[in-house]
């Protein structure tokens, strides 16, 4: 995490982000791709950005980001464009949704740009306000989604990219592919076929802006503030907890105590899993759940089964993980399941 970034020399503002993302692609490596499944992936349930350039391609479902005060939803056959600039954050996914995400190096993007027809990929921000986006005439989808599978050969295994959130959620994941040069190789491709496809595409605008309320319960939550309770978020924004959480669930898609409660539950997983390898009851207080029945509770409504049913002394990154363990740990955090 980087906070209030500033050039020791002069001392002028660089720049400032509440998260700027590690992406950790190897230098082998100009990007990478995998296609998430909301069935098995832990979406980012917190706002961030990266240096990187980000092209989505929905190929099934719909998936919904708050940027810029506003929320936008994007069903099958949209191509969307997030820049390095841009801070975003995936807040609700459908139940059977599946997005394909890749993402470029500015290095990359250098040496395939020269074009003023290109132009537009080199920038940090999208030429309109909101998500640059379009969607696909079906042949073009078709040749986008075939490009994206036949790069996928070669690439990690899809339950793992899933678990990882594609760049890699524990410490010691790193993407890995048989064949860079051709993983390489295809990203150029690639990048400047949809970036054809959105220059004769036209974009939708299914914005809708966020009440201030709304957008500060928001990064509340992201920032913090998951062990507390919904009267205390709904006075520090301002609002009664009624109201709060019928405008919450109205503009974001997700009820608030259900939005909160996938914070809480991705953090007792990052918490169970790190480095020390704390108690569950540990991870559980320091995810922000008030008691071990309320964490208890939680768990069994996403899982349908109890926490130690469930983990079993199941832990990330642990050699003796089941395989139900293994789905199961693929599918913490998913916002829709809670």
């Amino acid at each position: 995490m980087i906070r209030n970034v500033f050039s020791p020399g002069d001392e002028k503002f660089s720049f400032f982000a509440s998260m700027l993302e590690n992406l950790k692609i190897g230098p082998r490596y100009d990007g990478f791709l995998y296609l998430a499944e909301s069935a098995r992936n832990p979406p980012t349930i917190r706002p961030h950005r990266h240096v990187e350039l980000e092209l989505n391609l929905v190929v099934r479902g719909t998936i919904s980001y708050v940027l810029g005060g506003q929320r936008f939803t994007f069903g099958r056959g949209v191509l969307l464009w997030l820049f390095p600039a841009q801070e975003h954050q995936l807040v609700d996914r459908s139940g059977d949704a599946q997005n394909y995400v890749a993402v470029f190096k500015p290095d990359l993007i250098a040496r395939a740009c020269h074009s003023a027809a290109n132009a537009g990929l080199k920038q940090d921000r999208a030429a309109v306000d909101g998500v640059l986006h379009t969607t696909l005439a079906p042949a073009d989808f078709d040749l986008v989604g075939r490009t994206m599978d036949a790069l996928m050969e070669g690439a990690p295994d899809a339950e793992v990219l899933n678990r990882e959130v594609g760049f890699g959620v524990s410490s010691g994941f790193r993407f890995e592919h048989e064949d860079p040069d051709r993983l390489n190789a295809g990203l150029r491709y690639l990048l400047l076929l949809c970036w054809r496809c959105q220059r004769a595409g036209a974009s939708l605008a299914p914005a809708a802006v966020l009440h201030p309320a709304v957008r500060q319960a928001l990064e509340l939550l992201s920032e913090g503030g998951e062990e507390l309770d919904l009267e205390e978020v709904a006075r520090r924004c301002g609002a009664s907890a009624p109201h709060l959480s019928r405008m919450f669930a109205r503009q974001i898609g997700v009820p608030l105590t259900r939005y909160r409660n996938s914070v809480r539950l991705r953090r007792f997983f990052e918490e169970y899993g790190r480095p020390g390898r704390p108690t569950m009851l540990e991870a559980v207080y320091a995810a922000g759940f008030g008691s071990y029945a309320q964490f208890h509770r939680v768990f069994t409504q996403a899982y349908g089964k109890g926490p130690r049913a469930g983990l079993r002394a199941i832990r990330p990154g642990t050699s003796g993980t089941s395989r139900a363990g293994k789905r199961l740990l693929a599918n913490a955090g998913s916002a829709q399941r809670y």
